[in-house]
């Protein structure tokens, strides 16, 4: 039993340095990759033309996004392996030789704690790079965009200006009719009150005095038969005289 449980620590042991060898193995590419990609970028910023792109999906940010999928997996693996090398040292079989076991977990731990601190400091200097020079691509994108577009932005904002001073014309002039013709609409409303008003005051009086209305129709009619009357007697006097004159 007791060998079993030996040639079951030897394996977690041989898992453990397996896994750590190649964790430091990947660790020293993914540094070498970080320190590369600084000094690309930099050699970069040190060219005299300022138009060459920044490589937001270069072949060094693939390669970093999956070193650092696959150190991420390692370190899972190893944590698994010292879980196990825990549980197995707890285990009371093994008691007589628990100082010596905790002290190669010990080991392996501190081990893992170091190979995980400079994985996500390396990972954390690695995404500082690739940010800031996010940034600064994208200034320098947006100057170099202002210097060529400077001479057609300023002959457009001076076509912008001028059609804004032909609008203000415009709404100018139409403020002017519009007042013209609210003018004229209060100067017809005012006339049309001063007519209701004088044929109210007329329709008043004709109704007050209703007298008057029979003395004028009266007269009226007076005139008329005066004039039928006239009418007649100058006919008469017309015949006789041309009878007469014919006899």
């Amino acid at each position: 039993m007791a060998g079993g449980n030996s040639n079951y620590w030897e394996d977690l042991r041989k898992q453990a340095r397996q896994l750590e060898n190649e964790l430091d193995l990947k660790l020293v590419s993914f540094s070498k990759l970080c320190t590369s990609y600084s000094s690309s970028r930099d050699g970069r910023h040190g060219d005299s033309s300022d138009t060459t792109p920044l490589l937001n999906n270069s072949t060094q940010d693939r390669m970093f996004e999956t070193m650092a999928v696959e150190i991420e997996q390692l370190l899972t693996k190893l944590t698994g392996v010292n879980d196990k090398m825990a549980e197995y040292s707890s285990t009371p079989g093994v008691t007589s030789l628990n100082a010596a076991l905790m002290h190669t977990l010990q080991r392996h731990r501190d081990i893992l704690q170091d190979y995980t601190h400079e994985f996500h400091k390396t990972k954390a200097n690695f995404l500082a790079i690739r940010e800031r020079e996010d940034l600064l691509g994208s200034v320098r994108k947006d100057i170099e965009t202002y210097k060529s577009g400077s001479g057609v932005n300023n002959r457009r904002t001076e076509l912008f200006l001028k059609e804004h001073e032909h609008l203000r014309n415009s709404d100018r002039l139409i403020e002017d009719t519009i007042s013209i013709a609210m003018a004229t609409k209060e100067n017809m409303t005012s006339q049309r009150g001063m007519l209701k008003s004088i044929q109210s005051r007329v329709n008043t009086l004709a109704n007050r005095f209703p007298a008057i209305n029979n003395l004028i129709q009266r007269i009226n009619l007076r005139k008329r038969r005066d004039s039928l009357i006239l009418g007649g007697v100058i006919g008469i006097c017309t015949i006789l005289l041309l009878l007469y004159a014919f006899h």
